[in-house]
């Protein structure tokens, strides 16, 4: 096992990694911009290094100021979180060369599961069911481009292949619309990826955002730790997870969860990873693979005991995973809500110091955050200062400890979404179950009506 690790990240996740860490004994460095200078995770650290100013490109993003701390601080592995560098094949095989262990997937699965097309194809190839498309990148004849629409049917969605978080896509309900929706798709992805190359897919009207999540050793072990349903997004950003997924059959869960882990030994995969699907009419259609810890894993964690960051860790030195399929049982329900720092209506970012902050307890809650009393919220990365999660015996019950929790989450100094949680958790649909991924938008945009 490692003496000590490298954690590339900020925020939540990085007290999350170092929290997995200190329990299993092993030393942490953090690396921090000088805007996370106060951050708690920074003074819970061992050792923590400035690797540059508040901008990412000069200091999260940047690979050799990352790798320089490893080295000073005779680190043996680092762990990306999520986000930043997580999904860069590039980086995953420069703390490979360098001599340290990279705690998620080998450099050449991340390049497979980054580029939509490749990863499409091999999940065809390993009996993953994927939503009805092009194969591969779509050709430079615009009369064939039109034909693949036809024989899809309308309406379509072009997507590009090296995007994510909800950038690089174009619905298309219309054959005269097509041409053009390439044309600035290719345009768009060329600038934003770096790769112009675009596919094409079948656009589901009404689906639920299921995903299943995954666990790979390098001792051809690999296991599925159920799904959870992420369907409540705006702009393709999700804002409210919950585990298991409401109304959704054992046996399709089953069926899918046990494909998906088939495919992880199929890829040769190693680590924690997500497969993401659309579900519509009882199918599920493979979207794309995440491949390190989300935002919303624990969920998961809570409905299983399963400790994903401490198992993440685990295989990256090369141990077993500590649990089989048939030992994997699930309990309750859990419940996820993202804490922004932002208008809970307007989605404007809001910035700033913290005066009181008082965080909720009592059975089955669970704050992961690394905001404080005082704490000042940079304007420059993500908005998310932390996650309510809480865990119940029903589907009620975690609802009803949601709303306990939420009604006595205090923030002042800064606006957050709060009182959007709030009004989720009173809400019919959601209390239903089984909403789909433009519900939220059409629940937003009939309150502003109103």
């Amino acid at each position: 096992m490692f003496k000590k690790i490298l954690i590339a990240n900020r925020g939540e996740i990085a007290l999350r990694v170092q929290r997995a860490c200190r329990e299993m004994g092993i030393q942490t460095v953090v690396v921090y911009s000088e805007a996370d200078r106060e951050a708690k995770y920074v003074r819970l650290a061992d050792e923590a290094v400035c690797i540059g100013p508040a901008p990412s490109a000069q200091s999260y993003l940047h690979m050799p100021a990352i790798i320089s701390a490893a080295e000073v601080t005779d680190a043996e592995a680092i762990h990306p979180g999520y986000g930043f560098l997580s999904e860069n094949a590039d980086f995953a095989e420069r703390v490979e060369k360098s001599g340290f262990a990279f705690i998620g997937p080998r450099p050449d699965s991340i390049r497979l599961m980054g580029d939509k097309v490749s990863a499409k194809q091999s999940m065809i190839r390993s009996g993953v069911p994927c939503v009805p498309g092009s194969e591969g990148a779509l050709p430079d004849d615009p009369r064939e481009i039109t034909r693949i629409a036809r024989s899809i049917g309308y309406p379509v969605i072009i997507k590009a292949a090296g995007g994510g978080g909800g950038r690089g896509m174009r619905v298309v309900h219309t054959e005269a619309a097509l041409i053009n929706a390439v044309t600035m798709t290719r345009s768009e992805a060329g600038a934003a990826f770096g790769n112009p190359a675009v596919y094409m897919e079948k656009f589901l009207l009404q689906p639920r955002h299921i995903e299943i999540q995954v666990l790979a050793d390098t001792h051809g072990n690999a296991l599925w730790l159920g799904e959870r349903d992420c369907s409540m997004q705006r702009r393709h950003q999700k804002i409210l997870e919950e585990a298991p997924a409401p109304g959704i059959p054992r046996r399709l869960i089953e069926r899918i969860g046990t494909r998906c882990a088939d495919a992880c030994k199929k890829i040769g995969y190693r680590g924690a990873g997500t497969f993401e699907f659309l579900y519509e009419n009882g199918e599920f259609y493979f979207i794309e693979m995440n491949t390190r810890v989300q935002v919303e894993h624990p969920v998961t964690e809570l409905i299983t005991g399963i400790d994903i960051v401490v198992e993440q860790i685990r295989i990256a030195a090369g141990e077993k995973l500590t649990v089989r399929q048939r030992g994997v049982q699930f309990n309750g329900h859990s419940i996820e809500c993202r804490i922004n720092a932002e208008d809970p209506y307007k989605f404007t970012p809001s910035p700033g110091r913290i005066t009181t902050w008082h965080v909720p307890g009592g059975p089955g809650v669970r704050v992961d955050s690394h905001a404080y009393a005082n704490y000042f919220v940079p304007p420059n990365y993500d908005s998310m200062i932390g996650k309510i999660i809480v865990h119940g015996a029903t589907r009620e019950q975690a609802i009803a400890r949601m709303r306990i929790a939420l009604s006595e989450m205090v923030v002042d100094g800064i606006q957050t979404n709060i009182p959007l949680h709030r009004d989720l958790m009173v809400d019919a649909r959601f209390i239903e179950g089984g909403t789909s991924i433009h519900y939220l938008e059409e629940y937003l945009a009939a309150r502003h009506q109103g």
